[in-house]
């Protein structure tokens, strides 16, 4: 989504006459532009009948009519060419009377469509016209001084109001322009909070994943000799979780690539299938494979009964708290505890003995951003989040997360 920038008050973001000619009128521009016609003719008609019941002369009366409805008929052309119009209007307004009103219309379509300086120019020339019409139209009344100073304070009426019309127009121009910009930041700030969330998801699942082929390959590399059934056991988890990784990273490019197209996109869910507390076992039981001793300890008697969004952060949690462990700890053995209940909330608990020195039989780095994403993720669902060595040299990870009725 791209927003025009706005022209400013010195700019022209009203001006609309050209552009009305260009994508054509709308329903309202027809009927104004009709009743301006209507006023025109009507006032040449009164002029018109006014001057055959006082009798003036019948040729300047003719000539009168005759330009006060050629000037009618130029409004039609006034959001095309607003000046100009109101230059020829002024022209003639100078000796007809009946296209003075006509004059005082194109004056303020100017006003509202043209910059300050152009209408008040056109404003100054038709003061001066008011006070020429007294000199060249001596048979319509004599020359009344007072009626060109009425004629200068409609002149001015009709320019503040123009100028009023125009102030509001760009006013509300601002206002759009401000929401329109408004909502196009909140559609990138929901971009970027999209891709946040599949950014910490991959690292999740990555960071899972890898890990488990990092200790399986440090295995083989320890032990060169092994049977080749444990080789070829060892083999098979690396083939596996490579092959999921690739599936993984494959699908959240998937989602990267499509995220433009879906910017509007309102559950704000990546599009990958997302894992809940029921594919918590197969967790434990994928760490077993590679060579972890994991204890689940179990006491939620329905694991699908845990909301969707409260079970995908158990399990994010369980597999961070895995992962570090295999990182930090390797082969200790880990106790992982969950249990809870709707309205109590939904407590887990991962233990495993703090790291003896800084020896580690497989070096996996880590830059400890995932107990940061963990925490975010927690603080996000309303939960809690603790972590750090326990009195008896453990390292614990407790997590606390609501589980509403």
């Amino acid at each position: 989504m791209k927003v025009r920038p706005s022209a400013g008050v010195f700019g022209d973001p009203v001006t609309q006459a050209d552009e009305a000619q260009r994508v054509g009128r709308t329903p309202r521009d027809w009927a104004v532009d009709t009743l301006c016609f209507l006023l025109g003719i009507g006032f040449t008609a009164l002029v018109y009948v006014d001057a055959t019941e006082r009798h003036l002369p019948t040729v300047p009366t003719a000539v009168d009519a005759a330009l006060g409805v050629l000037a009618s008929l130029g409004l039609w052309l006034r959001r095309r060419w607003p000046v100009g119009l109101a230059v020829i209007v002024g022209l003639f307004a100078i000796y007809s009377v009946s296209a003075s009103a006509v004059a005082l219309i194109a004056l303020f379509t100017v006003a509202v469509h043209r910059r300050l300086r152009t209408a008040v120019l056109v404003a100054a020339g038709y003061a001066l016209t008011s006070f020429l019409t007294l000199l060249v139209r001596p048979d319509v009344s004599p020359p009344n001084w007072w009626q060109g100073v009425l004629g200068v304070v409609c002149v001015v009426a009709v320019l503040a109001l123009g100028m009023f019309v125009r102030a509001r127009r760009q006013l509300a121009l601002v206002e759009r322009e401000r929401a329109a910009s408004e909502q196009e930041l909140r559609v990138a700030q929901a971009r970027q909070m999209e891709r946040n969330r599949i950014a910490r998801e991959m690292h999740d699942v990555l960071a899972h994943r890898l890990s488990l082929l990092s200790l399986q390959a440090g295995a083989l590399e320890l032990r060169p000799d092994a049977p080749p059934a444990e080789i070829a056991s060892a083999a098979g988890v690396i083939r596996s979780n490579a092959h999921g990784a690739l599936d993984d990273l494959r699908e959240v490019i998937g989602v990267l690539r499509s995220a433009r197209a879906d910017d509007d996109r309102a559950d704000g869910v990546p599009e990958r299938p997302q894992p809940t507390l029921v594919d918590l076992p197969m967790l434990i039981e994928e760490s077993r494979k590679a060579g972890m001793r994991v204890v689940l300890e179990c006491e939620v008697a329905d694991l699908g009964a845990v909301p969707e969004a409260v079970g995908r952060t158990a399990f994010r949690i369980v597999q961070e708290g895995l992962t570090n462990a295999r990182k930090h700890a390797d082969h200790t053995p880990v106790s992982v505890a969950v249990q809870g209940a709707a309205a109590d909330g939904l407590t887990v608990e991962i233990r495993n003995p703090w790291p003896a020195g800084t020896t580690r039989t497989t070096e996996i780095p880590g830059a400890g951003k995932g107990i940061i994403g963990l925490a975010e993720r927690t603080a996000l669902t309303g939960g809690r989040l603790e972590h750090g060595r326990t009195p008896a040299g453990e390292f614990r990870l407790w997590t606390w997360l609501p589980w509403p009725t």
